[in-house]
């Protein structure tokens, strides 16, 4: 994706990853999602299709989250996952819209942004 501007990152998403935590036996154990940082970032549709999860179809909605490239961003890896940092989370502190990380590239191979490719509507 070439983004021209700031002005397209008109979005927020904050990205989370799994702590972890000791079990009381010296063992260190996955814990619960984390909020990490929240970015500006642009939010792009791509061609929705169907999956067979748990023996049943479901709607999948591929995304491409473009962020601008920096150590925070950079660090992000398919063991995380992003939220729409302003639908926010449900009484629950559940995110209301949750993007489970596929992948990211450097599309504009100059560095400066990074494209996750996510799903929405996946379990992750």
């Amino acid at each position: 994706m070439t983004v021209s501007g700031a002005g397209q990152l008109n979005q927020r998403v904050t990205f989370q990853r799994r702590g972890e935590i000791d079990d009381g036996y010296g063992n260190s154990i996955t814990g619960d999602w984390t909020d990490q940082f929240s970015v500006s970032a642009r939010v792009q549709p791509k061609l929705g299709g169907e999956e067979v999860i748990a023996s049943r179809l479901t709607g999948v909605q591929p995304l491409i989250v473009t962020v601008r490239s920096s150590t925070q961003t950079r660090q992000v890896t398919p063991a995380w996952r992003a939220f729409d940092a302003r639908a926010g989370k449900g009484d629950d502190g559940a995110p209301k819209r949750l993007f489970n990380i596929l992948s990211s590239a450097n599309v504009d191979e100059r560095g400066a942004y990074i494209d996750f490719l996510v799903s929405e509507g996946q379990p992750g």
